[in-house]
């Protein structure tokens, strides 16, 4: 088990609730499925915002946030709607909480893209990872994250699918000098409670290194989800390529 460690852990508020699964509507409905999961696992609050939305079943539920607000014209894709047959992107997918959520004393999530900012090291950026994580715990929001998984083909590191998931675990402090840290997962594919890790890599991938980063060809502008019980994109990588799975964004209260 990822998180079978004497460390203590900083947890989700209600982390006994019942996953929603995307599949009981749509292949392509992993960002609302993991906003409700977040909503479901947070505290008192957001568990109140989940329980709002009209339907007596998740896929009701679903259905009504799909119809009603992520086919809104989207601020971020000139106009077109925010959700289609690829899913929906991590900025949308924060409006759409923001909108779920109006008029019911909650305060707004936010997004954060999570690649190496100028003069970041990855050791950094972990740590920052691992701060927007623990806030958004603490303030009573389980975090929801974008996942990518990238295959190395001619062209170089080609994206071949997204997916989101709602962290609910990760240890309260990080280690000095650590590479990586533990997380337990909602998948929202099936509704399972999963486990994996967030990690430096120890090997290059993806763009060249941000701005004002020397040129090093084994640093990746980004950080590894090391998550073995994830399906997403297995079923498009082609035999004999290499792959990884990244952490790309997420959606929470910091």
């Amino acid at each position: 088990m990822a998180l079978a460690t004497a460390q203590p852990l900083l947890e989700a508020p209600n982390g006994g609730a019942q996953p929603v699964n995307q599949l009981s509507i749509a292949g392509n409905a992993c960002g609302p499925a993991a906003l409700l999961n977040a909503y479901r696992f947070g505290n008192e609050n957001w568990q109140r915002a989940g329980d709002s939305l009209a339907g007596e079943n998740d896929k009701q539920r679903l259905s009504h946030v799909i119809r009603n607000v992520a086919m809104r014209p989207s601020r971020h894709l000139g106009g077109r709607p925010r959700w289609s047959k690829s899913g929906v992107n991590v900025a949308d997918l924060c409006d759409i909480s923001n909108e779920l959520t109006a008029g019911q004393y909650l305060p707004q999530v936010r997004y954060e893209v999570l690649f190496l900012k100028p003069r970041e090291s990855q050791e950094k950026l972990l740590r920052r990872v691992h701060d927007r994580f623990a806030e958004s715990l603490a303030k009573g929001l389980p975090p929801v994250i974008s996942i990518r998984r990238f295959a190395k083909r001619k062209a170089g590191w080609t994206v071949i699918d997204g997916h989101f998931v709602t962290v609910i675990s990760i240890p309260k402090k990080l280690e000095k000098g650590a590479r990586s840290f533990a997380v337990s997962y909602i998948d929202p594919w099936g509704g399972k409670r999963c486990e994996g890790r967030i990690s430096i890599s120890d090997r290059g991938f993806l763009a060249a290194p941000a701005e004002g980063q020397p040129v090093d060809p084994t640093l990746s502008p980004c950080l590894e989800a090391v998550f073995p019980q994830a399906l997403v994109g297995r079923n498009k990588v082609q035999k004999g390529e290499e792959t990884v799975l990244t952490l790309s964004a997420a959606i929470g209260r910091w």
